[in-house]
Formats: structure tokens, sequence, C-alpha cells
């Protein structure tokens, strides 16, 4: 009798094994067929309109904010067409206040920084209150810019001419990829990424070793070559979907199976990244996703667009 095994990696089935070594012709059918089966990507464009600015900065500090915010997003629109929502020091501390008004006012895009009305800025192990709850009590885009008082080069918000994208699972996300494309600068450079997991990887790899009938060497290059195929497959179809939109874009491709936290770091300080986009919702919590809050943290000077 043959056994059917399933290997999943981030919570994703990706392959089905039969351990008895003979696949049945419909079992081979089966599998040339899902394998030729690809996601397909579709530009839509994304519409920014309405701002939220959110700072505990006072009357000119608050405004020079603003305008840096303003600089760095002329990619999404004229400043001068979009309506601008503005939350100073005085009208930012009652957290239940703003969230009631943003309710009200439902902006495209809540801007502001970490650690808002808090000193905890001082130690890089929180996003603060004020944050943490924008991003779980909104289903608002919230752009997170460094904070206005400490030091980072001026350069970081002058553009967002080199955008990454990251996520575990690239392949069908249409909505991460259509606001990345959006927010990267005409004739920019838009980074799409999928890292898979090493350390799951490797543990899936050593529960096949036990199985005697399963060649361990054949899983790991076979199950190796399908993790990286199906996001490469995926930024190919982004790349001809974004032309034939004529979307002034030039697409890169990084996929890879690492540790997720330190291989985003290394790209992101390679290529010089501007803005960072990337899901912090998990649809079966409220909490953030645990490597979008590890992200979130330990990347205090890279502007993040938080969806």
């Amino acid at each position: 009798m043959s056994v059917l095994c399933e290997i999943c990696v981030s919570d994703t089935t990706f392959l089905l094994l039969e351990c008895s070594g003979i696949m049945s012709k419909i079992d081979q059918f089966e599998s040339v067929f899902k394998s030729a089966t690809k996601e397909v990507f579709h530009f839509s464009p994304t519409f920014i309109e309405k701002i939220c600015v959110v700072t505990d900065l006072e009357g000119y500090k608050h405004k020079q904010f603003v305008l840096q915010i303003r600089e760095f997003l002329e990619a999404v629109g004229d400043p001068e067409d979009l309506e601008w929502i503005d939350f100073d020091q005085e009208t930012s501390q009652d957290l239940g206040s703003v969230l009631e008004q943003i309710e009200s006012i439902q902006p495209d895009l809540i801007c502001t920084y970490r650690n808002l009305h808090s000193t905890g800025w001082q130690w890089p192990y929180s996003l603060g209150e004020h944050l943490h709850v924008f991003t779980q009590a909104t289903t608002i885009p919230i752009l997170v810019l460094p904070r206005p008082d400490l030091d980072f080069p001026a350069s970081l918000l002058q553009s967002t001419e080199t955008v990454m994208a990251i996520t575990d699972h690239l392949a069908g996300d249409e909505a991460l990829v259509n606001v990345a494309a959006n927010f990267t600068a005409p004739d920019g450079t838009l980074y799409l990424t999928h890292v898979e997991d090493q350390n799951t990887f490797e543990h899936y790899i050593e529960l096949i070793s036990k199985i005697p009938d399963l060649n361990t060497d054949v899983a790991r290059e076979t199950i190796h070559q399908q993790i990286l195929k199906e996001p490469t497959d995926y930024i190919e179809s982004c790349r001809q979907g974004l032309e034939d939109a004529r979307i002034p874009l030039s697409i890169q491709s990084i996929v890879a199976v690492g540790e997720p936290l330190t291989t985003y770091k290394f790209f992101l300080a390679e290529h010089q990244v501007n803005l960072l986009v990337l899901h912090t919702k998990d649809d079966n919590q409220s909490a953030m996703q645990n490597l979008a809050y590890t992200l979130a943290v330990e990347l205090r000077d890279i502007p993040l667009l938080m969806l």
C-alpha cells in the first residue's frame, strides 16, 4: 500500500511525495498538472487621496515632519492634490480619540513613527502602545518612518526609488506587490523577495530521513527546487504584468532559503532600500505576525509600509 507524506513549510503545503517510490500514472499526471499550474499577477493601481499624519511633536517640528513625508511620498501623487489630516502632540495623546477620528475620516494611509508619547524609543525593544494598536485596530496601511529625534541620513526620506516587498509566501500575493509597485518612484527599482525559513526546511528534511522508504537526498533536492521555483515564476509574472500595464519599474528577484531576519537585513543593506513593504496582520490572531514584529522593531532606520 502506498503512503502519501505531506511536507509543509510556513503552513503551506508545497509538495506530495509518494513514500513507496512507485507512482501510478494518475498520480504522475496530477503532479505534472499541478507543477504546470502557476499564479498569474494582475496589476491594480493603489489610489491614495487622504493621508493622516500622527506625531507627538509640536509646532515647527511637527510641520517639518509633515513636509518630509510630502517629499518622500511624491511617487503616490502630487502632495498638493492630496488631503492631509494632522494629529500633533496635543491632539494625539488620547489613543482612543485618535482611533475614533481615524475611523470617521477613513484615510488611505497613516504616517507615524514608533514609540509615540513614550520614552521607549531609547531602548530598541518595542513599537510602543500607539503604533502597535494602530497596526491591529485598523485595516489602513501604516507608513512607519524613522523617529525625527534620532540621527539618520537625510537621504532616507528623499524618495522611494528603491522599494522591497517581503513575505514568506510571495506567489499569489497581488495585494503586496501592487502596493509596493504603486509606492515605487517612476523608473525606480522594486525588489520582490521570498525567503523560506532554513530551520523549518531542515526540520522537515529530518522527518523525511526517518522514513525508510523515502530517499532523503532526492527529497531535499526536489523540495528545495520546488520552493524556489514557485516564487521565481510568480516574480516573472509580476514583471510581465507590470510591463503590460506600462509601469516604468525595474523588477528584481530575491528568492532564497535562509534565516529570515538575517537574510532580509543583508539584502536591505546591500541594495540601500528606501522603503520596505510587508504584511503585519495575521488572519488567525489579533497579534502582529512574528516576523513582521521582529523586523519592525529591528529596522529602526528604514521606512516601513505595514499592510
